[in-house]
């Protein structure tokens, strides 16, 4: 039985035969190694187009900006699976990456669906500061979460955040999408009452968005940025195995209750 609607199965990413391998129709040995960085190849494999300089430059960039962030908990679920099964290295990867949702990776996608509905109505010759306002005000009624905005640790800046955005300046590769981020920043100052702290997820979706990164892959960029943060954390746990320390520090931190009755 076919589930769903059928299609002509093709991939236009790789074929590999007993000579060669092609990516996107460049042959990957005497075309791409040793040409491009992987950022770049990176690039290529996502949108079969290699990157401009600024693309390069950014997508660098903010892949460094994301990368690592500390004892997270991913962080802890990849050393102590690791811990637990010191040959499954993919296994402890995996762990960790199961854990990259919006709570702690941050919500670079929701940023890049938000900017996406706002320059909708901005290209339909809406006012860009009366669309962020507006949508806000929307959000905050519905009682939904605000993606981009507030940090646990850095207040009253993220100056990772600070920092993309002055680099976009810098550069001049700040669009249409970088302007609306900071309409947001100061509608949800209007709307909450108070300054909220944009974090580095917004600034992220902006310019990838400005420099034509597709809005439906912007979620791969953390993704791939916290894969080599926690491949670092495993190479630290071989060498310097503390996986067991966390798993008992988080069993002392816990209270057992018995709720079943009885004497």
């Amino acid at each position: 039985m076919h589930i769903g609607k059928p299609h002509e199965a093709i991939t236009r990413i790789c074929q590999a035969s007993a000579e060669s391998v092609e990516v996107r129709g460049r042959d990957l040995c005497r075309d791409l190694m040793g040409r491009l960085s992987f950022t770049e190849y990176f690039y290529l494999l996502l949108t079969g187009r290699e990157p401009t300089d600024n693309q390069r430059y950014f997508l660098d960039l903010l892949l460094i900006a994301i990368a690592e962030h500390g004892m997270m908990p991913t962080v802890q679920a990849a050393r102590m699976t690791l811990a637990a099964e010191p040959d499954s290295l993919q296994g402890a990867l995996a762990a960790g990456l199961l854990g990259c949702g919006p709570v702690l990776v941050g919500t670079s996608e929701r940023c890049g669906k938000l900017l996406a509905e706002a320059q909708a109505h901005v290209a339909a010759g809406e006012d860009a500061k009366a669309v962020a306002v507006d949508m806000l005000r929307d959000i905050r009624k519905a009682g939904g979460k605000l993606p981009g905005f507030g940090h646990p640790v850095h207040r009253p800046t993220d100056p990772r955040a600070e920092r993309i955005l002055e680099l976009a300046d810098a550069r001049g590769v700040g669009g249409p999408h970088v302007r609306m981020a900071r309409d947001l920043r100061d509608a949800a100052a209007e709307v909450w009452g108070k300054p909220l702290v944009m974090n580095v997820s917004m600034p992220i979706a902006a310019v990838l968005l400005d420099l034509d990164f597709p809005v439906a892959m912007i979620k791969a960029v953390p993704l791939l940025a916290r894969a080599g943060g926690l491949l670092a954390h495993l190479a630290e746990e071989q060498q310097n195995p503390i996986g067991f320390t966390l798993a008992a520090h988080a069993e002392a931190a816990v209270t057992y209750q018995n709720d079943e009755g009885g004497g």
